[in-house]
């Protein structure tokens, strides 16, 4: 799925929006990867786990208090940090200390992911080891120049503007010239306010999504550039529009 009003308008927003692009920055949770996968799921659980463990609260109590603190605060990581002072090292280590067998490697995505013209970064609310790992199970490891993590943006989750201009600062990103794939609307306001063309990955019809309800809202935001729910596929018409005028220029 792919918003568009014609296939010739699309072919032309397509190098409107992408044709200056020379920074590619990608979320990784449900977004590199399906939602369907069997990964979220995991981290979900290790999450309640965690709180079950740290407040003695039982299994639902516990992911009451996780929905609190992510609804509230952005991050369950960032809700722990300012409401019970927690190191936020051991709490990501533990809930991201997942079977990721049930990733494939997807040999598609790599190579739409390897054409794409300039710098390729990543840039998540988990964190670097856990993305990391997923991309190398996912057989697009070497092909991202960093991940920028929820550690590195001083705990400030996306959508929050503190978070975005660290990850600016960082690798001095000029926003303008970058574009942005996520798995949820809200975390593209900020990028779009900011001059970023802005991509959302959106679960297959049908697909199991097994992500908070309110994190499938707002695909027909005006933030919202572009809404797709095959990565590959979009990744790839991309780079056959952008190739089409150097293709000309060289001739």
């Amino acid at each position: 799925m792919t918003r568009v009003l014609s296939p010739k308008r699309f072919e032309t927003d397509l190098l409107g929006k992408f044709g200056h692009v020379s920074t590619w920055v990608f979320d990784l949770d449900n977004t590199l990867y399906p939602a369907d996968c069997g990964l979220w799921p995991q981290i979900n659980q290790r999450v309640t786990l965690y709180l079950a463990a740290l407040t003695g609260l039982d299994a639902i109590s516990a992911r009451a208090l996780q929905r609190y603190y992510y609804h509230r605060h952005g991050t369950t990581l960032r809700g722990l940090v300012e409401e019970a002072a927690i190191d936020p090292e051991p709490f990501l280590a533990f809930v991201h200390d997942i079977d990721r067998s049930g990733l494939v490697r997807d040999a598609r995505l790599a190579r739409a992911v390897e054409r794409l013209p300039g710098r390729r970064l990543i840039f998540t609310n988990g964190s670097r080891d856990h993305a990391l790992r997923t991309v190398e199970r996912l057989g697009l490891d070497g092909l991202f120049e960093d991940a920028f993590d929820i550690v590195a943006a001083g705990l400030a989750p996306k959508p929050s503007e503190r978070a975005y201009e660290a990850f600016f600062d960082r690798y001095g990103v000029d926003p303008a010239g970058a574009a942005m794939f996520e798995d949820i609307a809200k975390n593209l306001v900020t990028p779009k306010a900011r001059g970023m063309t802005t991509i959302l990955v959106a679960p297959r019809a049908g697909q199991r999504d097994e992500r908070d309800a309110a994190d499938g809202e707002g695909r027909d935001a005006a933030h919202v550039d572009f809404v797709t729910d095959d990565l590959a596929g979009f990744l790839e018409r991309v780079n056959d529009r952008l190739a089409a005028p150097r293709a000309l220029a060289a001739e």
